[in-house]
């Protein structure tokens, strides 16, 4: 579950700072839905204290307590009620069903085994009130892409950040492609000039390709009502970065 990597909640959400085009997505679809509303994989609350902030009764369940402690600590400075979970996705139980259930942000990819995914599916599902919607987004695996990932540690430009604390954050990553397991495997190193590599943390994450998505779900109990493309609504097509999946109970 790469529980290394999310040790470290602040660097985290300096490193992913969240907000645009995804937080608005799932904010329209819990107001449409109504209800209670549930995200798996929560994080540090970045899309959820934004729903909870709209009056919604929100759980957020984590497996990271670093990540909750976080999230709890943000929502207090918002003033927003939130409660917090923490446990597995592969197989929960909270006792009650919810209107909308999200899992966003590549969430859904730590879980490397098809078993794994298909459980999780069903807890889902066992969560699911009458006419409630399960909404989630995953990459769309680009076999160019995988195949350049040769083991060599690179500087991603893109995810440098400023640490208060520390000051500017360079972040490099070296990642390989286990074909058979379907599963990237990364190390993550952050540093400064004067402390290099001051979090070296491994982040395995699997890739899901388009025409396993719907068995999956399927073997789930579900159904995937809709498969778009982007977060402005666009179908998913072939040359599509995003998976971005509508499900409802079969």
């Amino acid at each position: 579950m790469s529980q290394a990597f999310y040790s470290h909640a602040r660097l985290y959400d300096l490193m992913f700072p969240g907000g645009g085009p995804a937080v608005d997505f799932y904010r329209a679809g819990a107001n449409r839905q109504g209800g209670r509303v549930l995200e798996l994989g929560c994080g540090t609350g970045q899309k959820l204290i934004p729903i909870a902030s709209d009056g919604h009764p929100c759980v957020g369940l984590d497996f990271s307590s670093a990540m909750l402690a976080e999230a709890q600590r943000k929502a207090d400075e918002r003033g927003v009620v939130v409660e917090w979970v923490q446990g597995d996705m592969r197989a929960f139980d909270l006792g009650r069903t919810f209107d909308f259930v999200f899992i966003t942000a590549n969430s859904l990819l730590h879980l490397q085994e098809a078993e794994d995914l298909v459980s999780c599916f069903r807890s889902v599902r066992r969560h699911l009130a009458p006419g409630a919607r399960f909404v989630f987004d995953v990459f769309n695996p680009s076999v160019r892409l995988l195949a350049e990932a040769d083991g060599v540690r690179r500087t991603r430009e893109s995810l440098s950040f400023l640490d208060p604390d520390r000051g500017s954050v360079s972040v490099d990553v070296a990642e390989t492609y286990d074909a058979p397991a379907q599963v990237t495997r990364g190390t993550w190193y952050l540093s400064t000039n004067s402390e290099p590599d001051f979090v070296v943390a491994p982040l395995e994450i699997r890739s899901i390709f388009p025409q396993e998505l719907p068995l999956l779900v399927s073997l789930g109990g579900l159904r995937l009502v809709e498969r778009l493309g982007d977060w402005s609504g666009r179908p998913f097509a072939v040359d599509a970065a995003l998976q971005l999946c509508v499900c409802e109970s079969a």
